[in-house]
């Protein structure tokens, strides 16, 4: 069941990012799987969107797709009116995984690696803008420190803040955060919401709980299990009482799913 999405809360600004009628597909070495199947959505300039839905809806996928790593079987994926086909700058991505770091080079040098790699900046202009991020996600004291010695909370701030160092126009992050404990994990989704609060950065965030979804964005896009599918666009809670029914609500869509996939099986 598809519900209809909500009219967009930016009626006036053309969309930083727009997703339109997207399927897209894999091979694996035995079959072809569908990971998604028309998905639309619109994200806008400061938007922190969130893509949400249980594990094999495609929503990893989706958002390689809009990284450029893998082209829609069908549909469209444009950044500021011009069609995604391949990786740039402009859209940096933050994995789940620790070891996204060069483990021979410092905090500093790996915040440094991508501009250089980059070629927008020069000499010392590198070295600051590095610092300039190493400082907004508090780890100016361990610049000079190597990957191996950091905690796994560090090692994403410092993954945060070498795609933010490229000032990209949409900062694409698939579940940074699951592999950490919860109290670091919190702590994490804390420290993301105030750096937000600082620079107002665009943020495309993938996750499957609901309750980070609701915490960290403004905006969640539900989607139903594979192939994933739009099941509905939601306005995030302001108020802990509103995050409860959100929550709430969201999980009883979620059921809806699972109960008519059991009826078809």
């Amino acid at each position: 069941m598809r519900a209809a999405t909500q009219a967009t809360p930016y009626p006036d600004t053309a969309p930083l990012l727009a997703v339109r009628g997207v399927t897209l597909q894999y091979k694996t070495p035995k079959t072809l799987v569908m990971a998604t199947y028309r998905v639309d959505f619109e994200v806008f300039k400061s938007d922190r969107f969130v893509l949400l839905g249980p594990s094999g809806c495609g929503k990893s996928t989706l958002l390689k797709s809009v990284g450029g790593y893998l082209a829609p079987t069908e549909g469209t994926i444009s950044l500021k009116g011009k069609t995604v086909t391949r990786p740039g700058p402009d859209r940096m991505m933050v994995f789940q995984e620790f070891d996204q770091l060069l483990p021979w080079k410092t905090v500093r040098q790996n915040v440094m690696f991508a501009l250089q790699a980059s070629h927008r900046l020069h000499g010392k202009e590198i070295d600051e803008r590095a610092m300039h991020y190493i400082e907004k996600v508090n780890l100016a004291s361990f610049a000079d420190s190597y990957p191996h010695t950091l905690s796994g909370g560090m090692k994403q701030r410092v993954a945060i803040a070498r795609g933010m160092a490229m000032e990209p126009d949409i900062l694409l992050m698939d579940e940074p955060f699951a592999a950490l404990d919860a109290l670091t994990r919190r702590k994490m989704q804390d420290e993301l919401l105030a750096l937000w609060e600082e620079t107002r950065f665009t943020v495309l965030f993938v996750t499957h709980s609901i309750p980070e979804a609701i915490k960290v964005g403004s905006r969640i896009l539900l989607l139903s299990p594979h192939p994933g599918q739009v099941k509905a666009e939601l306005e995030t809670a302001s108020t802990p009482q509103e995050a409860i029914a959100l929550e709430k609500r969201i999980q009883h869509m979620l059921f809806e799913d699972e109960i008519e996939r059991a009826e078809n099986v």
